[in-house]
């Protein structure tokens, strides 16, 4: 059969067959998020240090991805392709009917989450003498152009059951000892998994690479939040103008764009 194949459709089946590596991905950028937690792989050669902890830092920024744009752990199942695709909560399948009810009945004032739903949260961090405010672009200033930046990272279950944790604790909380903080970040899903990355959000492929740098601090298990409590937050406003949650980024797959995770 394959001498019947032309060289052209011969070798248009071996590129077919190569893997993720070997596709079409950008080339000369740092490492790229987001990614499979389970797997510590990565051969991307730029090293950059990492940034300090978040309470040396000034929080500029905070919004939500719907569903996670990490994989796991314990956030594993495919929530299929494309920006609405990602990962979702292991124990999605375990909600009751009242706990996906849906007292907005899809009408709340934070669009985009509905119980049931896995989110993955935000707080972004930024070395530079900045405040928070809207976008990514808070985080920068026409002095502080190249900053360090930190990503900590929850992935939330979302449920119709007030005593889950309530995203009003985890909001902005103003100045402490001079750095914009927010009131806590979440506790009690495990040990961060610290790695280099990138910035994320559906407008990045393999192919088409951010050139940011990022440490992410990213903690591996989901916690269950009440759905009241995250449209409250929209709801009376709030200094980053969220009041949606955002598409994702498929996980990065090919090594060359990954950086290991000691």
């Amino acid at each position: 059969m394959l001498k019947s194949l032309s060289l052209s459709a011969l070798l248009a089946a071996v590129v077919s067959a190569l893997p993720a590596s070997a596709e079409n991905i950008c080339e000369h950028y740092g490492p790229q998020t987001p990614r499979d937690l389970n797997s510590v792989i990565g051969i991307n050669p730029r090293v950059f240090n990492f940034a300090p902890p978040p309470t040396q830092m000034n929080l500029c920024n905070i919004h939500t991805h719907t569903n996670a744009e990490h994989r796991g752990p314990g956030f594993t199942i495919s929530g299929g392709p494309g920006e609405h695709g990602g990962w979702k909560c292991n124990e999605t399948p375990n909600l009751t009917h009242e706990e996906l009810e849906d007292p907005y009945h899809g009408h709340g004032a934070y669009h985009g989450v509905k119980p049931g739903d896995t989110i993955e949260v935000h707080w972004v961090h930024t070395s530079c003498d900045v405040g928070p405010g809207p976008g990514l672009g808070s985080c920068l200033s026409d002095a502080c152009a190249n900053p360090q930046l930190r990503v900590e990272t929850q992935v939330f279950l979302v449920v119709n059951d007030p005593t889950a944790l309530n995203f009003m604790d985890f909001v902005y909380g103003g100045e402490i000892n001079g750095k914009h903080q927010a009131k806590a970040i979440p506790t009690g899903t495990g040990r961060p998994i610290v790695f280099h990355g990138s910035t994320t959000g559906p407008k990045y492929t393999q192919e088409v690479c951010s050139p940011l740098q990022v440490t992410w601090s990213v903690r591996p298990n989901c916690a269950r939040l009440d759905i009241r409590s995250i449209n409250e937050w929209a709801q009376q406003g709030n200094i980053f103008e969220e009041d949606h949650s955002h598409g994702v980024r498929q996980i990065v797959t090919a090594p060359e764009l990954l950086a290991p995770i000691n």
